[in-house]
């Protein structure tokens, strides 16, 4: 049996925090992607709420990206794309909160936790937090996630961390935009997180909205795109190709 993980919500003087765990890195089985999903969903719709911070439990990686236990039980197109749909309901569910979206970025960050980060409004990082897109290196391809991670970098930064599939360092990562700033140390990325929450928290809540919905100007086609995309995974993932790699990489 696949273990879900589970997400824990905090609200406090206006500040909504969601935290995601998995014991397995924090990976992100389909059942802990609809619950942070529907979490942000709750808090975009919580009128207490003035900023979302959206972090992971522990202190190893940030996020694994897609479940591994989860990816290898795909045994038909449809399931497969339902899985990585699930990546793009978390996408769209942060691209519509009316309210920005703080990243706590605390260790490495894989595949679609590179995506989830994307998609944040703000993303605060410590020096140890490198990332990767590994999905290539799967037999699959960072699709789901690939309109996020561009919009956030850029097209040249995006094809070449789809393609060679290697790690980049945090500073990499705020040099080309994905995070805003990388911090030395866990204790000083949550002074600086709730230093900036704070000061959201007192803004005028329409005035962010309008600047966020500025922001995302030019996605309103992803309702169509990422189900396209969410295909395109769901028929590689059954490829030998893709099992033989994945088994492969669990005994890393």
């Amino acid at each position: 049996m696949i273990e879900s993980g589970s997400t824990t919500v905090q609200i406090d003087k206006g500040i909504g925090t969601l935290t995601f765990y998995h014991p397995k890195k924090n990976s992100l089985p389909g059942d802990l992607l609809k619950n942070i999903a529907n979490e942000i969903n709750n808090l975009a719709n919580n009128d207490e709420v003035k900023v979302v911070v959206l972090r992971s439990g522990g202190d190893g990686p940030f996020c694994a990206g897609a479940s591994f236990d989860e990816l290898m039980a795909v045994d038909s197109m449809e399931n497969g794309r339902d899985f990585f749909m699930g990546f793009a309901g978390v996408i769209m569910a942060m691209k519509n909160c009316p309210k920005f979206v703080i990243a706590r970025v605390h260790g490495k960050t894989v595949g679609g936790g590179v995506g989830i980060v994307a998609a944040s409004d703000y993303a605060i990082a410590t020096n140890n937090a490198s990332i990767k897109l590994s999905e290539l290196a799967l037999g699959i391809g960072p699709f789901i996630i690939g309109p996020a991670v561009e919009r956030k970098i850029g097209k040249s930064a995006y094809a070449a961390m789809s393609i060679d599939a290697d790690w980049r360092d945090a500073n990499w990562a705020k040099q080309h935009g994905l995070y805003t700033d990388v911090v030395e140390s866990v204790e000083k990325l949550d002074n600086t997180v709730d230093d900036l929450c704070k000061k959201l928290a007192s803004f005028n809540p329409e005035a962010m909205a309008e600047l966020k919905s500025v922001f995302w100007e030019g996605t309103e086609h992803w309702e169509e795109l990422l189900p396209k995309r969410a295909e395109m995974s769901g028929r590689l993932v059954l490829s030998d190709f893709t099992s033989k790699a994945i088994q492969a990489f669990r005994k890393t």
